[in-house]
């Protein structure tokens, strides 16, 4: 990317069934595409602890649980974002920070623990947040199936998106470079658009391609 020395950090989150998962698949092919370097990750990560955290979540809870996902990011961003940026790789990541803030306070860990665990964690450089009314998200996770304890019908879409709604705030408070994009009535189409428009204006053009290989 002109100008750069290192990539883009992309983070999304949101509610389950706003549509994180198909996104950052669907980012990834089109900023390929465009001629971006790209790597897509999720949290918590393929490595051992986000194994754990993510195939355990009914045996860890709470503070417990909370924990293996801060250690995860940790080493996450130690062994595989930071490397990836310094190559110059926009990185985009499913879910981060903001979904500790939402799941781990509906696991009823308090906000100031979640706060101090994640203090150290990166900033992205941009920090997607995907909304969708609770009643479209509790259905589309009814129809495909719920992903872990904490997508338990409608209830719990409400309780997920009304804490969206406050981490967006706190967030805020702590700079983070915020894009809310609402994928309620939303092709998944206009969706990788905007974001990927977002990113192109950060990264600049694409590097040019060396064609004396």
């Amino acid at each position: 990317m002109t100008g750069r020395h290192r990539g883009l950090f992309v983070t999304l989150d949101g509610p389950g069934g706003a549509g994180k998962t198909t996104t950052t698949a669907n980012l990834t092919r089109c900023l390929t595409a465009r001629g971006y370097p790209v790597h897509a990750t999720t949290q918590p990560s393929p490595n051992l602890l986000g194994r754990i955290a993510r195939q355990h979540s009914d045996t860890y809870r709470g503070h417990a649980l909370a924990c293996l996902v801060a250690a995860d990011r940790y080493h996450h961003l130690d062994t595989e974002i930071r490397p990836r940026l310094a190559e110059g790789t926009i990185v985009l990541c499913d879910r981060y920070v903001a979904s500790s803030y939402v799941l781990q306070r509906m696991d009823g860990v308090p906000l100031s623990f979640i706060e101090a665990i994640n203090t150290a964690a990166e900033i992205p450089d941009l920090a997607v947040i995907l909304t969708a009314d609770p009643d479209v998200s509790a259905q589309r996770i009814h129809t495909r199936g719920a992903h872990s304890r904490f997508e338990d019908g409608a209830a719990s879409s409400h309780t997920e998106a009304q804490l969206y709604r406050d981490t967006l705030r706190r967030l805020a408070q702590r700079h983070y470079p915020l894009l809310t994009v609402n994928t309620t009535n939303t092709s998944s189409t206009q969706v990788t658009a905007t974001i990927a428009d977002h990113i192109a204006a950060l990264a600049g053009q694409p590097p040019a391609k060396d064609d004396t290989a």
